[in-house]
């Protein structure tokens, strides 16, 4: 059984907003450093309620934001990028 690693897009969806991360944090109600952290993908989890407001500001979906991969798929999109 091959684990699954959660990517982060949130810096994609902002790019397509053209938003601020301290814009953002600011309509969210959470830190810019928190956004960072988001984006990074350098969090544990993220409260539900935080992710249904970061998706009513961007008006997507939590799949625009997230992303379930192997770790092979992600090794592969990094080779790939190099």
């Amino acid at each position: 059984m091959n684990d699954m690693e959660i990517i982060v897009r949130l810096d994609v969806m902002l790019a397509l907003r053209k938003m601020r991360s301290r814009d953002l944090a600011q309509a969210v109600g959470i830190t810019e450093q928190n956004i960072s952290l988001l984006k990074s993908g350098k969090v544990k989890g993220v409260r539900f309620e935080t992710l249904a407001r970061i998706c009513a500001v961007l008006e997507c979906q939590p799949g625009d934001l997230l992303e379930a991969v192997t770790p092979a798929e992600d090794a592969d999109f990094t080779a790939v990028g190099r």
